[in-house]
């Protein structure tokens, strides 16, 4: 009996090392959200841009749209940020911006200094839109349907490939729907 003691650590060990060990074979950007296929919960930020109309879940009906949450001191989004403006310039796609916990005078400079592809950005600097929505850090990337209903979820950043391969392909297959 004593001998195959030495068989309860290692087999607990086995054991975890295959749960962790399927768990690093998961994609990080696939985190599950219990908002998809539901619609877009309330919010009502402002305009990071002063005197411009500030940004609600009513903006998304009629028209599939990207919604992007970024912010001036996130590395990840300033990664991403070309492909964000190469779809703004070869799409007709709208993508609206969250500027998520920055402070305003800094997110204005990073846009001035990288471009601003969005057709308009909602201020979060408490995390308002960021509770609603699930938000587990800078950069997400949602994309929304003509109803207002939240269909897809990224974490992380968006790069060419995944644009092409995943992304721009669901867009397109939510615009065809009626």
């Amino acid at each position: 009996m004593r001998q195959l003691l030495f068989l309860l650590p290692l087999s607990t060990f086995i054991l975890l090392a295959a749960y962790f060990g399927l768990g690093l074979t998961k994609d990080p950007g696939l985190i599950p959200s219990a908002l998809i296929g539901k619609p877009a919960p309330k919010f009502d930020l402002p305009s990071l841009m002063p005197g411009e109309k500030g940004i609600n879940e009513h903006d998304f009906k009629g028209r599939v749209s990207i919604i992007n949450v970024f912010a001036s001191w996130c590395v990840p989004c300033l990664a991403e940020h070309p492909i964000w403006m190469q779809i703004h310039n070869n799409t007709s796609i709208p993508i609206y911006g969250i500027a998520w916990k920055d402070k305003r005078e800094s997110t204005m400079r990073w846009l001035e200094k990288h471009g601003n592809p969005y057709v308009r950005i909602g201020y979060d600097p408490l995390n308002v839109f960021g509770i609603e929505w699930g938000v587990y850090g800078a950069p997400e990337t949602y994309i929304v349907d003509k109803t207002g209903r939240i269909r897809f979820k990224h974490v992380g950043p968006i790069f060419p490939g995944l644009w092409q391969s995943q992304i721009f392909p669901l867009v397109e297959k939510i615009r065809a729907e009626k």
